[in-house]
Parts: structure tokens; C-alpha cells; sequence
């Protein structure tokens, strides 16, 4: 079923609308699942109704998706496919005044038309099956929904968000504990039994006791509870993090590809659109 609210034609021969298709969104998605991970896992009934998606279409076929998850601004927005489609919708059908947005550096043009983004670190997306999933031995212990003051704690130090019970109920978090204080946590961000893949993060060792392999023994430990049930796990880092990523690599997770995700706020005026122009005219200036 399609959930028609306005359509424009015209862009590249494109029409937008939103849509409700789970079966039409996720055959799109899985054109490329392991980035489109997060998008795929809200797909499932748990978290479909948190979601809106637009799609633009040559005749029949759909050449972009974008996902908006509801939520306090700025919300996460996913975008992928073919730029004039993702300009198209974002234009026209999904449009927060500000949001994190998540997408390929093909997009970033037809993005910037739209509206300003912000600066950023380069980000990778790595994933590992069971094929190359490679445990890393240690005492880390599957945490219950009781100790998620202790892990909000733990989070208090690197994350501004606290976590409600819930998301140890239904998520995965293990933790390592020194003298009965957790000094290391991982979790899970989403994790999708229908598409058999998962999302981790939330990895943060207590800075007094870094240098460890706490993060190494966390991460591992949910990893390989995960892969009893999913097909491939994936997680987000930063692209200047070199112990992160050696970190992962060590673990068996392989990089799958380099993105974007940035902080945006839509543009309001002709100037903010003009700015945009000339800033696309001048040379690149290469991220520290």
C-alpha cells in the first residue's frame, strides 16, 4: 500500500510520494543492506510507526528512499539512492528544519541545495558475520535491565542521552565490571529479527580505564550473541579513530564503505541558496 500525500513530477522525470510498502521499501534497502542497515531494521513492526519515507520514482521503479525517524529535532534521516530523487523528496516530502543525516557523498551536492551541513569527521561503516567474526576472550557479563542505572552512569561521562530500562530488555549489552564498578559497556542500537541484521554501539570504557581491551571484550561479547540470531552485525566510527577501528578489524569486522552523517538545518532564504552556489565554486577545503 501507498500512502499517497503529494507528488511532483518532473525532476529527472521523477515523482515522489510517500510510502507505507515495507516489501517495496526493503527490496530497495536491500540493494545495499549493510548500509542500509538502520533503515532496514526499522522496517519491523517494533519501530515502522516511529518512521516516515519518501520515495521517488521513474514509473514504477523506485530510484530513491528517504527515511525520517521521528522524534525531538534534530531526528535521524537516512537518504539513498539516486541524488535528484533524494533532492526531490527532501524538497518536497520530508522536510525537517534540522536533522542528523546519514548518506553516500554522492548525495552531498543534492543535499547542500537543500540545506546546510555542518562539518564533520568522515565515518565508516564495518560489519563481520560468523565467517570472519573472531572473539576476543574476557570476563565481560550480559547486563540486566537492574543495572541500567549503572550503565547510565558509565554513559554520563561520553553521552548526553540517558537510556530507559527498555533498552537493555530489548537490546543486548554486556559489561566489564572492576571491584563491582562498570568501567565498560557495548549495547546494541536496533536489532531487526526480520532482516537478520543488527546494530551495535553505545561502546564507551570509563577513561580511567582505557587502554585495557575492555572495549575489544564488550564489543566482542555482543557481537557473538547477536550472530546466534543475525546474518551480519554493523556498527559506525569515526574515520580518525585508529585504535577504534583497529579495535574492530581485530574482532573480524571489514569496512564496508565511508559516509557521511552530518548535522543539517534547511535553508530558509535565497541568500542561504546563493551561498550554497558560490560555496560549491570555490575549492574543496579538505577536512583536518
Amino acid at each position: 500500500m501507498v500512502a499517497l500525500a503529494r507528488s511532483r513530477a518532473g525532476d529527472a522525470g521523477l515523482a515522489i510520494r510517500f510510502s507505507t510498502d515495507r516489501e517495496l521499501l526493503r527490496a530497495f534497502l536491500e540493494g545495499d543492506r549493510l548500509f542500509a542497515a538502520y533503515a532496514l531494521c526499522d522496517l519491523d513492526d517494533q519501530e515502522f510507526s516511529r518512521t516516515r519515507w519518501g520515495v521517488a520514482y521513474e514509473g514504477p521503479v523506485p530510484r530513491s528512499v528517504v527515511l525520517e525517524y521521528a522524534g525531538l529535532a534534530p531526528q535521524p534521516v537516512f537518504v539513498m539512492g539516486d541524488p535528484a530523487g533524494i533532492e526531490a523528496v527532501l524538497r518536497d516530502l520530508i522536510r525537517p528544519r534540522a536533522a542528523y543525516l546519514a548518506m553516500h557523498y554522492d548525495a552531498m551536492p543534492a543535499v547542500e541545495r537543500i540545506y546546510r551541513v555542518d562539518p564533520g569527521p568522515e565515518m565508516i561503516r564495518m560489519a563481520v558475520d560468523r565467517a570472519t567474526f573472531r572473539p576476543q576472550p574476557g570476563l565481560a557479563a550480559r547486563l540486566v535491565p537492574g543495572e541500567i542505572g549503572d550503565l547510565n552512569r558509565l554513559y554520563d561521562l561520553g553521552f548526553t542521552a540517558w537510556l530507559p530500562a527498555a533498552a537493555i530488555t530489548e537490546g543486548v549489552y554486556y559489561g566489564v565490571r572492576v571491584h563491582g564498578q562498570l568501567v565498560a559497556a557495548a549495547g546494541t542500537h536496533v536489532v531487526s529479527r526480520d532482516a537478520r541484521l543488527a546494530v551495535v554501539g553505545n561502546v564507551l570504557t570509563h577513561r580511567d580505564f582505557r587502554g585495557r581491551g575492555f572495549a575489544k571484550v564488550t564489543t566482542s561479547a555482543v557481537t557473538a550473541e547477536l550472530l546466534r540470531n543475525c546474518d551480519e552485525v554493523v556498527l559506525n566510527v569515526r574515520a580518525d579513530n585508529a585504535p577504534a577501528v583497529a579495535a574492530y578489524r581485530a574482532l573480524g569486522y571489514r569496512e564496508h564503505c565511508r559516509f557521511a552523517e552530518r548535522l543539517v538545518h534547511r535553508r530558509s532564504s535565497a541568500l542561504d541558496g546563493m551561498m550554497g552556489s558560490l560555496r560549491r565554486l570555490l575549492p574543496a577545503r579538505r577536512e583536518p
